[in-house]
């Protein structure tokens, strides 16, 4: 079972590390035009955090080192993409960051460290940590309701990559796994909520693949609209 864990665990740092790979493209554009046009750094703000606090709950808990390592390169992702950030994005914008990304990265972390530490011990550090990680996660897992939200009513996956949604599936599965394999509950709580919200991105995928992109919609939209108020001008001549 060991074994088994593990070789799961692993497949789980490769997912892991392709997710958080996968905003690459958009820091390439960012950087080529010099720019972070209107990207938002509230995600690698958010991520960041959450990477922390999984990599302090992986050094924490025993066993769990394969979290600690995965989550341990994710801090160094996150943080050269807000660097990234915050040397091309507009001087407001800048100020804006470097404030959430303090409360949120040193104030916010520093304090649920000095707590733990402190304040608590053994498996209620543990699972105070872990809680808090795993709530964090939820939230990050949720964040593409909004897109899911655009695609029913546009009718089209064009704001839903599907790489995104697919490694998102992925990801949550195998971490929900291997959380089963080491009964780890607080682990494969959030995961398990990955994996339901990718399966019903790839689900919607399915379904609006075919779809009109959001610019036919809203022609689609606009000649319908036209359509009618020619009609009612119509029928006020008619009236007239």
């Amino acid at each position: 079972m060991a074994e088994l864990s593990f070789f799961v665990g692993v497949i789980g740092n490769i997912i892991s590390i392709l997710l958080f790979l996968s905003p690459v493209p958009a820091f390439i554009r960012i950087i080529k035009h010099r720019s972070t046009e209107d990207f938002s750094s509230i995600p690698y703000i958010c991520t960041l955090l959450n990477c922390s606090l999984w990599t302090y709950y992986g050094l924490i808990k025993s066993g769990e080192y394969l979290v600690a390592t995965v989550n341990g390169f994710g801090i160094v992702v996150e943080t050269i993409y807000l660097i990234v950030f915050l040397i091309y994005a507009p001087k407001t914008m800048r100020i804006k960051t470097g404030i959430l990304a303090g409360i949120m990265d040193v104030v916010m972390l520093g304090a649920a460290i000095a707590v733990t530490q402190l304040a608590m011990k053994g498996e209620g550090r543990i699972n105070a940590v872990g809680i808090t990680g795993a709530g964090l996660n939820i939230l990050m897992y949720g964040s593409p309701l909004a897109a899911m939200k655009i695609v029913v009513t546009t009718k089209s996956v064009e704001y839903m990559p599907f790489f995104l949604s697919f490694f998102s599936f992925l990801n949550g599965g195998v971490w929900l796994f291997y959380a089963i394999l080491v009964r780890d509950f607080i682990l494969g709580v959030p995961n398990g909520t990955g994996f339901v919200l990718g399966a019903m991105q790839l689900a919607l995928y399915g379904i609006y693949r075919n779809g009109k992109s959001s610019i036919q919609y809203e022609h689609l939209i606009s000649s319908s609209s036209n359509s009618h108020m020619k009609g009612n001008n119509k029928s006020l001549s008619n009236l007239i």
